[in-house]
């Protein structure tokens, strides 16, 4: 990890295999296979995944390629939801009043080290305790 940790946000991944999502689509698709090139293992989470898997079933893709779509971004390095998490989000989302499932997202990024989450949910160029958010779709 290191300096150049990025945390990837569930949108960025599900504009990156939504077709229907046309100019987002390709930005996020580009960006995505720029992380796969990459030295480095960028990070998500078990609940960034979670999330990415109802998105991908409530667009119609086929079970398995939702499965197997899954299972290619288990190699990235992933953030396992756990008790240390959950009181991470809590003081999170006490500290910048934000969502609990947001404040859960910036707990994740924290905890694998990111310097930068890439989402399109959070206020871009907001810095969250050293994490700077980046909306990689501008």
């Amino acid at each position: 990890m290191g300096d150049k940790q990025i945390f990837v946000d569930t949108n960025i991944l599900v504009y990156a295999h939504d077709l229907d999502a046309q100019e987002k689509h390709q930005i996020a698709k580009t960006k995505i296979q720029s992380l796969w090139d990459q030295s480095f293992h960028p990070s998500t989470s078990i609940q960034v995944l979670q999330e990415f898997y109802v998105n991908l079933i409530r667009k119609n893709v086929p079970l398995k390629t939702a499965r197997e779509t899954i299972m290619d971004y288990l190699a990235w390095d992933i953030t396992r939801n756990d008790e240390i998490l959950l009181v991470e989000g809590m003081r999170l989302k006490e500290r910048w009043d934000i969502s609990f499932w947001d404040a859960l997202i910036l707990a994740a990024a924290k905890s694998a080290k990111a310097r930068i989450l890439w989402s399109e949910d959070f206020a871009t160029d907001q810095e969250y305790e050293g994490i700077l958010v980046v909306n990689p779709l501008k």
